[in-house]
């Protein structure tokens, strides 16, 4: 694709970025076929090809960040499924993350827009505040018709019981069992510690009984993913640096072999440290260590290997197996959870249109709740077609997400590894 991007702009390392993964796009649309906004739409700017087109208009400065074009760019879910079908390899991550970052600087949205993003921005990454937000969220439930439309999404959020904060939350390092095979450090997460704890016990309870020593850095918050998927950096980046020092620390210490991480959003973005930072003269050099050394949860035990001669907990459970988004395509992993259920005894389904997002995607669930509830369920009417008894996933945001639109219970890949390995039985699947 041609470009006429003024001078002046390109002295920005960012436009310059911007304008190569521009370049790489041919318009040949395949990308729209594995669009789910587009596939719900049929909205030519709904897809990623409208998408792409629309950020090189505004940086040839042909249309501006009005609300028309800032709507189509925010509804992108981010999914990266147009990243695994191009043929030209056009990063279309980094090229959205940067769109959205030009808008956050330049674009003021309306009074009840900016107030909802704040607030995502203030809480989720504060597992304190987060927590006592959903346990007040569930006693004003009663209130949500009184509230706008778009603040209902966050009431609708609050589970009827939050789960009891986990005994690993304040960090700390937990030994292996038996010889140690590996030293690992696990990202606990930010929604996760407040949605899902039993989901980092599961974890560490898996790699220290398969040997790892897993070190959980007291100091260690949110990794930034969220906001920054939100165009906000100034929020963002801080989270980011202080999970740079903290693994940083580790490594220096005691040497890391792996940073496991449970959740594949947060993975994503992990992995995508170096790029972020390449500008960075500080932090350039160590953000692209700790992105090397990230690893989703399902690789680090695919190499470790499950113990042989297993005995499962429920031999042929059919288990539904969800490919999140950030995992099958952002980060390429697919296969190894699939092996690792079938090795610890379980049948693995596959569902049908499994590239198609849940609709979750981080915080689009809370700012697209009406477009987010049809994938979902879409997503949910897949995986009804296999019959499962619990679906599986990488991602709290998509376990969140599958549970809040299907009947079936849903578990981390990680739960049911654990379970299968010795620890107790998933919640929910009583």
């Amino acid at each position: 694709m041609q470009t006429s991007i003024a001078e002046n702009r390109l002295r920005n390392p960012d436009v310059r970025i911007a304008e190569e993964i521009l370049r790489k796009c041919v318009h040949c649309g395949f990308c729209n076929a594995t669009c789910p906004t587009y596939q719900l739409d049929g909205n030519e700017l709904e897809g990623p090809r409208g998408r792409i087109y629309l950020i090189k208009s505004v940086l040839e400065d042909r249309v501006q960040h009005t609300a028309k074009v800032v709507t189509h760019l925010d509804n992108s879910l981010s999914c990266l499924a147009c990243e695994t079908i191009c043929p030209s390899g056009v990063r279309y991550s980094h090229l959205i993350d940067s769109a959205r970052r030009r808008i956050e600087e330049s674009y003021r949205r309306a009074p009840l827009a900016r107030l909802e993003r704040m607030l995502l921005a203030r809480l989720l990454p504060y597992p304190g505040r987060f927590r006592a937000v959903m346990r007040l969220a569930r006693i004003a439930k009663p209130l949500a018709p009184l509230l706008p439309k778009r603040l209902r999404a966050m009431l609708d959020m609050a589970p009827a019981r939050l789960p009891t904060p986990s005994r690993h939350e304040r960090g700390g390092v937990f030994p292996a069992e038996g010889p140690r095979r590996a030293r690992v450090a696990l990202l606990t997460g930010c929604v996760q510690k407040v949605m899902g704890p039993e989901i980092n016990d599961a974890s560490i309870r898996l790699l220290t009984r398969l040997g790892c020593e897993v070190v959980v850095p007291p100091g260690l918050g949110c990794c930034g993913a969220l906001v920054y998927h939100m165009g906000n950096h100034p929020d963002s980046i801080p989270h980011m640096k202080n999970a740079i020092d903290e693994w940083h620390g580790a490594l220096e210490t005691g040497g890391l072999d792996y940073i496991v991480i449970n959740t594949s959003g947060c993975g994503q973005a992990v992995r995508d440290y170096g790029h972020i930072f390449a500008e960075d003269t500080e932090y350039r050099d160590k953000a692209a260590r700790i992105a090397g050394l990230a690893r989703d949860i399902s690789e680090v035990v695919h190499e470790l290997g499950l113990p042989e001669g297993l005995a499962p907990p429920s031999p042929g459970l059919r288990v539904a197996y969800h490919d999140a988004c950030t995992l099958q395509h952002g980060q390429k992993v697919r296969a190894q959870p699939r092996a690792l259920l079938a090795a610890a005894g379980f049948e693995v389904l596959e569902i049908p249109e499994g590239h198609l997002c849940c609709g979750s995607a981080g915080t689009y669930n809370l700012l697209h709740a009406e477009t987010a509830g049809k994938l979902g369920q879409w997503k949910a009417a897949n995986i009804a077609t296999v019959k499962p008894q619990v679906v599986a996933a990488g991602n709290i945001g998509c376990m969140e997400q599958i549970a809040a639109h299907s009947p079936f219970p849903v578990a981390h890949t990680a739960q049911l590894l654990d379970w299968a390995t010795g620890g107790p039985k998933p919640p929910g699947m009583d």
